[in-house]
């Protein structure tokens, strides 16, 4: 029985991102040896995620966040647990490399996303109040009461992260739109009038802040940030590969459970 037209629809897996044949490759309809010639590894990003060629500030605007994602040194949760296994597993580069990737989330490097839903719903509050220290100061008092911290704000190095002022100075320069790069300051000054504390626009929210105001969706943010700390984390692996020992990780640490003679106790108590 030949089967119908939605049915063979259904038997193959679809994709609009890349058609490919013998002496072929095209990304989004473009030759892949086009791209080669033709720009930045930050323009093809663009081109990928958007499915249309950037202008000349996008394709900087895209580098330039790949280039403020792509390490910040081996302190990072990703950097450390690379090298961490690249230190145990000296055989398997891609396992370290995948390893670190997998601590990028929620609290490192996921931020960028939670930065987008929170200033997407704080513009909605500025088109309703016509203020935006008025909408910022709402989403501030309303993360105090719910005891939440606001994403893309604070640092744990960084009095003032640089990477933050080069992205916005970029995006003006290119006529980015300026509605959520202001937000994003008016909620930095809201929650240091309420907490007494500067807590300064992090990378995450840079990232996100630019994002937003070139039309991109939130999970845009959380992944740009996994494809520009690749490299970081990859060369971190490399390093530990081939300048230290296998197993030189070592920490200090303190045990604070039972001792033998307590744990004794608790049994013969249960007895």
């Amino acid at each position: 029985m030949m089967k119908s037209a939605e049915e063979l629809q259904h038997a193959v897996w679809r994709t609009a991102i890349t058609d490919f044949g013998d002496g072929r490759i095209n990304i989004r309809g473009v030759p892949i040896e086009e791209l080669m010639h033709w720009g930045s590894f930050g323009e093809v990003v663009f081109l990928l995620f958007a499915g249309r060629k950037p202008d000349v500030g996008e394709g900087r605007l895209f580098n330039a966040i790949l280039i403020a994602a792509s390490d910040h040194g081996p302190t990072s949760p990703s950097t450390l647990a690379g090298r961490v296994i690249a230190s145990g597993n000296r055989r398997a580069p891609e396992a370290a490399v995948a390893g670190g990737l997998l601590a990028i989330g929620d609290a490192h490097g996921g931020a960028g996303e939670a930065s987008m839903v929170m200033l997407s719903e704080a513009l909605r509050a500025a088109d309703n109040v016509g203020n935006f220290d008025a909408a910022a100061l709402s989403i501030v008092k309303r993360a105090k009461e719910q005891k939440r911290r606001l994403p893309g704000l604070g640092h744990r190095f960084h009095g003032a992260d640089p990477r933050a002022n080069a992205l916005f100075s970029q995006a003006e320069a290119q006529s980015v739109s300026a509605g959520p790069i202001a937000m994003i300051k008016a909620i930095e000054r809201a929650l240091e009038t309420e907490s007494g504390r500067h807590l300064p626009i992090n990378v995450d929210g840079a990232i996100a802040a630019v994002l937003l105001g070139m039309g991109f969706e939130p999970l845009i943010a959380r992944l740009i940030f996994i494809i520009g700390r690749c490299a970081g984390v990859a060369t971190h692996v490399r390093e530990e590969l081939e300048r230290e020992k296998p197993m030189r990780i070592r920490f200090p640490y303190t045990y604070d459970g039972p001792s033998p003679l307590e744990l004794d106790r608790q049994i013969e108590a249960a007895e």
